[in-house]
């Protein structure tokens, strides 16, 4: 008699996954594994990307398998260009399949927003804790979607800054932001004005040219691009591509994925894990970029722990 795999809601997956803090430990080995090679037994292709050209959209397959938590899944996401604010569908929307991976049962199907949101953000938050100057005072977000929140979430959780600040394309979303979170943000009516003297900024944008210029940067700053997900889209322009230390999560990935990358000529000094490892050196004393593209191995991670938390309560 076949199984019955489980089925987590966006609640279930939020109530397992409490905090993205719990995905720091797993995700830095995770990304250490990965930046291994084959001996660090991650397993994983670059994302298949299938336009749905007559809509403006894409569906994302993203597999991946995990010899450290011996963890099989394959996430299913869309992203639609042009959505309005007032659409009540989002842009992006995902689903986290996870297998037995000694013989393949589908264990568990899991909402894939909140997943994507978590585990992108303690990614930023690792990279963040290596490459960051030794002083950071200032955050400075730019974007107010649901990778604004997450990354908030996780950054006042893990770090003690000053001073939050924000900008949104829609002002209007960005004073929500502001109201909604927890603590003080100050909202900012331009990105010069969001970005300067800051010394982390995030950018979790839908802008498909750049809209951060190495001039409004302070020197040493830390910049974590986590919007741009095509190799046609821009959020850095070229001056701050190539003059800051570039670090990727995936050096693959980011030559076939990354515009930001691509279009600026930057070449890339490591991984994200490369630097976990101790292999490649953190230069958090000079300007640097991490560009997040997200990799499948990071919903493995977080589809484990939430599936074993649910297993456990059950």
């Amino acid at each position: 008699m076949s199984r019955v795999p489980a089925f987590l809601s966006a609640a279930e997956v939020e109530e397992h996954l409490c905090s993205s803090s719990l995905l720091i430990p797993p995700l830095e080995t995770a990304l250490a594994n990965f930046s291994s090679g084959p001996e660090g037994g991650v397993m994983q292709p670059v994302r298949t990307v299938v336009p749905v050209t007559k809509h403006r959209g894409y569906l994302g397959v993203m597999p991946a398998y995990s010899a450290a938590e011996d963890a099989l899944t394959t996430k299913l996401v869309t992203f639609y260009e042009d959505r309005g604010i007032t659409s009540v569908v989002p842009s992006h929307q995902a689903t986290v399949l996870l297998f037995e991976p000694s013989n393949g049962t589908l264990l568990a199907v899991m909402d894939g927003n909140v997943i994507t949101a978590k585990r992108t953000a303690a990614v930023s938050a690792i990279a963040t804790k290596f490459l960051k100057p030794p002083s950071s005072e200032v955050l400075c977000i730019l974007g107010a979607g649901v990778q604004a929140y997450s990354h908030y979430e996780i950054f006042t959780e893990q770090f003690s800054f000053k001073e939050v600040r924000i900008w949104n394309r829609t002002k209007e979303n960005a004073e929500k932001f502001a109201d909604t979170v927890q603590g003080e943000v100050q909202v900012c009516s331009s990105v010069q004005e969001a970005v300067a003297g800051a010394d982390v900024i995030i950018t979790v944008t839908l802008a498909t040219e750049p809209i951060l210029f190495g001039e409004w940067v302070k020197p040493g700053a830390h910049i974590n691009a986590v919007g741009a997900s095509r190799p046609d889209w821009r959020e850095l322009d070229d001056e701050l591509m190539k003059e800051a230390v570039l670090y990727v999560d995936s050096q693959e990935a980011a030559l076939k994925e990354s515009g930001d990358v691509l279009l600026s000529g930057a070449e890339i000094f490591a991984e994200l894990g490369e630097v976990i490892k101790g292999v490649k050196p953190a230069h958090c004393e000079k300007t640097t970029v991490f560009k997040s593209l997200g990799m499948a191995v990071e919903d493995t991670v977080a589809a484990k722990l939430i599936y074993d938390s649910w297993s456990s309560g059950k």
